[in-house]
C-alpha cells in the first residue's frame, strides 16, 4: 500500500473541473482521499455546498470500490449522506472509506470526511462491479 496520496483526477471531467482528488490506498479495505475547498465549492452562506459534499464522497468511494474490486469500473447504486458539520475555502478535506462487504457484483462501504479532525459528513453505499466483456466492447452484467 502506498503512504502517498496520488492525484487521480487526470483526465477533463467533473472531479477534474473541480480541483481534482488525491487518493492513497491503507489497506484492502481502507482507503482515503483529499480535496482542497475552493471559493467555487460555496454556497451563498459562504460555507461547502453539500452538493460539492456529495460528490466528494461519490468520487472517493466510488474510487476505493473501483480499487477494491482489482480495478474493475465501479458504479453507484445507493448512497446515503449525512451532512453533520461544516468547511469553508482553503479547509482540506479528508475522506476514509471502508469496505463492509464485497461480493462478486456489489461493493458495501462506510465513508466519513474530515476537517481539523472532526466529522463534517459520512455516507454509506451500494457500489456495482462492471465486468468487461473479454471482446473489449463495453461493460456486461
Amino acid at each position: 500500500m502506498s503512504n502517498n496520496f496520488e492525484q487521480i483526477s487526470l483526465k477533463p471531467g467533473f472531479m477534474k473541473h473541480n480541483g481534482g482528488l488525491f487518493f492513497r490506498s491503507i489497506s484492502n479495505l481502507e482507503y482515503e482521499f483529499k480535496s482542497t475547498i475552493n471559493e467555487n465549492h460555496l454556497n451563498a452562506a459562504n460555507i461547502t455546498h453539500g452538493g460539492y459534499i456529495a460528490a466528494l464522497i461519490d468520487a472517493g468511494a466510488g474510487t476505493s470500490a473501483h480499487r477494491a474490486s482489482d480495478n474493475s469500473p465501479c458504479v453507484t447504486i445507493s448512497l446515503d449522506i449525512k451532512f453533520i458539520g461544516t468547511s469553508k475555502s482553503g479547509d482540506e478535506i479528508v475522506g476514509k472509506t471502508k469496505i463492509l462487504k464485497k461480493t462478486n457484483k456489489l461493493i458495501f462501504l462506510f465513508c466519513e470526511l474530515f476537517c481539523d479532525g472532526k466529522v463534517i459528513a459520512s455516507g454509506s453505499g451500494i457500489w456495482k462491479i462492471l465486468k468487461v466483456n473479454q471482446n473489449n466492447l463495453g461493460p456486461g452484467g
